[in-house]
């Protein structure tokens, strides 16, 4: 993935992040639906931001198309549930506007789909992330890379208050946030890695927590679902397929399907 510069930032007092961050606490009371009517579908990066670069693919590129079959799959296969996309062609958004997406039409799910990237190019394996800060320290970065996207968005700093993705500091603020969705979301991140590992034959990495800017913001069970090592070149090989691309889109569908049948039944 390209490298940013980051210049230094002063972190905002405490009460600061507190007063901005106060319209979330609407949030922190709601109790996660016992059904899903709605769900937003996220295709990480696109347009000017690429995402993490393979040795020849795209990470928006893979994350798109996975993302319009999953889509495809759940509008025509579960009858009542609406699928909202916060992208359908390679176009750049916002990262707060995607969580916006969510948030404005009221969804009972925001499923983010990316692919992963490491300086080590022999890491492979899917892992799904729930918001949380969990071993920060061994996800730091991946939180990074994927929070970096707002470096590229005009006003940067004053839309998010001089918030830093490089800066470890800036992450204080995520204990703020009410994990009222936790439980739900972890629920759905299993499902999704088990169903990678078991249908799919993928090596999963597992359920993990990261303080993801795009997970923090939604007020819905969330999950980021990270499907392979782009970097890697013989998963790269599968995430760029046709075939690979509907075996993992094939795989959040059941996933999605299943926790939903999981509510339907409390």
């Amino acid at each position: 993935m390209k490298r940013f510069r980051v210049k230094n930032i002063l972190i905002i007092p405490f009460l600061t992040f507190a007063l901005f961050f106060a319209g979330f606490s609407t949030a922190e009371n709601k109790t996660p639906k016992a059904s899903i009517k709605r769900i937003v579908i996220d295709a990480g990066h696109g347009g000017k931001d690429p995402g993490a670069l393979g040795s020849s693919s795209k990470e928006k590129d893979i994350a798109l198309t996975v993302a319009l079959q999953v889509g495809k799959y759940v509008e025509e296969l579960l009858p009542g549930v609406e699928v909202i996309y916060t992208r359908k062609t390679d176009t750049f958004l916002e990262l707060r506007e995607r969580a916006n997406i969510a948030n404005r039409n009221k969804a009972d799910l925001f499923i983010s789909i990316h692919c992963n990237a490491a300086s080590n190019r022999s890491a492979y394996g899917t892992e799904t992330f729930v918001m949380g800060t969990k071993n920060f320290e061994a996800n730091f970065d991946i939180v990074k890379r994927e929070n970096a996207v707002i470096l590229l968005e005009d006003n940067y700093e004053e839309n998010y208050e001089g918030f830093d993705p490089s800066s470890p500091e800036s992450y204080m603020m995520f204990n703020l946030t009410q994990k009222a969705y936790m439980s739900n979301s972890i629920s759905l991140a299993a499902k999704v890695e088990d169903d990678f590992r078991t249908r799919v034959n993928r090596h999963s990495r597992g359920v993990k927590q990261a303080p993801l800017y795009v997970l923090w913001t939604t007020y819905m069970p969330s999950v980021l679902v990270e499907l392979g090592f782009i970097s890697n070149i013989n998963e790269e090989r599968f995430l760029k397929s046709s075939e690979g691309q509907t075996y993992l889109a094939s795989a959040i569908y059941r996933a999605i399907k299943a926790y939903k049948e999981e509510l339907d039944e409390m």
